[in-house]
């Protein structure tokens, strides 16, 4: 099976020049246009020569640009062509959740959504990773997951325990919050889960950042300058969660509310 445009991409990114992963950015965040504009066009908005985005299709192992144009094409369609067809109880879960925080996001794909919710739902175990000011939000996600889920894992602001990562298996989901300045730990956690078989969800402001670049589903956050934008994307996912298994997760709610009780941790 032939890989699609962004596996192509994501692939061969490291091997690129500057220009031409200035290109790919480009065409990755700018599908269409690039579906659409000539190679001057693309070169003028991406900052660069046409001849680097000439250069870019051979980097790629294509025949040329008319090839890389034509990849494009057929996975923009698709894409398209998947967003119109997606369910409706899907879209309207994600379109009432983003109304409070349309400001901090960036448009969400429904079709990556939905990936994440379902590999989420079907993990063995989730490990959640955020360092420094990302672990803020992996501690929402942690917390927020763990009344959903059994065995939810979280790392620690500034480091992981490799005892922990080693019991990951083909059956695990690893959340990973990767925002400017980009530290090593993130993309370390995401190399090491995936060497375990685990499947990565990125949560980033770039499709092409260092984890986007490893991660199986990739989740773009808006601004990259409040931490509302971590806390807004996660409560679309913790949402897509409840709805497309309101079962499993109201017998858990419905359990830790007689622990509560219980324990008297509320006062209402």
């Amino acid at each position: 099976m032939n890989p699609s445009f962004q596996e192509l991409i994501k692939h061969k990114f490291p091997d690129l020049s500057r220009g031409q992963k200035k290109v790919a950015e480009f065409l990755v965040d700018f599908m269409e246009k690039g579906s659409l504009y000539t190679a001057g066009q693309i070169g003028k908005e991406a900052g660069v020569s046409e001849t680097t985005v000439i250069r870019l299709a051979y980097a790629l192992g294509l025949n040329g640009f008319s090839d890389l144009q034509e990849l494009m094409r057929k996975e923009w369609l698709s894409s398209a062509e998947s967003k119109e067809s997606a369910s409706k109880p899907a879209a309207d879960s994600a379109a009432e959740e983003k109304k409070p925080f349309s400001e901090w996001l960036s448009p969400v794909d429904e079709k990556e959504l939905s990936q994440a919710a379902d590999a989420l739902i079907k993990s063995d175990q989730v490990y959640i990773a955020g360092f420094r000011e990302s672990h803020t939000a992996a501690y929402w996600l942690y917390y927020k997951m763990n009344q959903l889920h059994n065995h939810v894992l979280l790392s620690f602001p500034t480091g992981f325990l490799l005892e922990t990562l080693c019991n990951l298996t083909s059956a695990s989901t690893v959340v990973v919050f990767s925002l400017p300045r980009y530290t090593k730990e993130a993309l370390e956690v995401a190399q090491q889960a995936k060497k375990q078989g685990a499947k990565v969800i990125a949560i980033t402001d770039r499709r092409l950042s260092p984890v986007g670049q490893v991660a199986d589903i990739t989740l773009l956050a808006g601004t990259t300058e409040h931490i509302l934008s971590l806390l807004a994307l996660s409560q679309i996912v913790i949402s897509s969660m409840q709805k497309r298994d309101e079962k499993t997760a109201g017998k858990r709610q419905e359990h830790l509310e007689k622990l509560y009780a219980e324990q008297g941790i509320f006062l209402e």
